[in-house]
């Protein structure tokens, strides 16, 4: 409650969406967020899996790129990361897609090198 009443303190969101979790589900949670006019968006219960695929590829890039770097500025994380991405969707094969990249599933070949090297859409 105490973590609750700080971040709406500073910022107070359209919607807090949760799960169904004993301390999303009090009272007391419940009204502070209506008394802040914050909209409650519940996942349903059984729906526990709705985010697993998010959750595997947080856990992925952490894994492969984000604990293996000691990133001294923002500009410094966010060029890494963008060839991370660049690097995951183009040319690291998934087992899940048939040991194909994620580009290749959804344009249906595999992207151009000046795509890979450049991220530029527009080859």
């Amino acid at each position: 409650m105490e973590a609750l009443s700080k971040a709406l303190w500073s910022s107070r969101p359209e919607i807090f969406n949760t799960d169904q979790g004993v301390q999303f589900t009090a009272q007391e949670f419940s009204e502070l967020l209506s008394r802040n006019e914050v909209k409650i968006s519940m996942d349903g219960r059984g729906r526990v899996y709705d985010n697993i695929l998010v959750e595997r590829l947080w856990r992925t890039v952490k894994y492969e790129e984000v604990y293996l770097h000691e990133y001294q500025t923002v500009s410094e994380a966010r060029q890494s990361l963008e060839a991370y991405f660049r690097f995951y969707n183009t040319e690291r094969l998934h087992q899940g897609l048939g040991y194909r990249t994620p580009y290749e599933v959804y344009f249906g070949h595999t992207a151009s090198k000046k795509f890979v090297e450049l991220g530029n859409l527009n080859d």
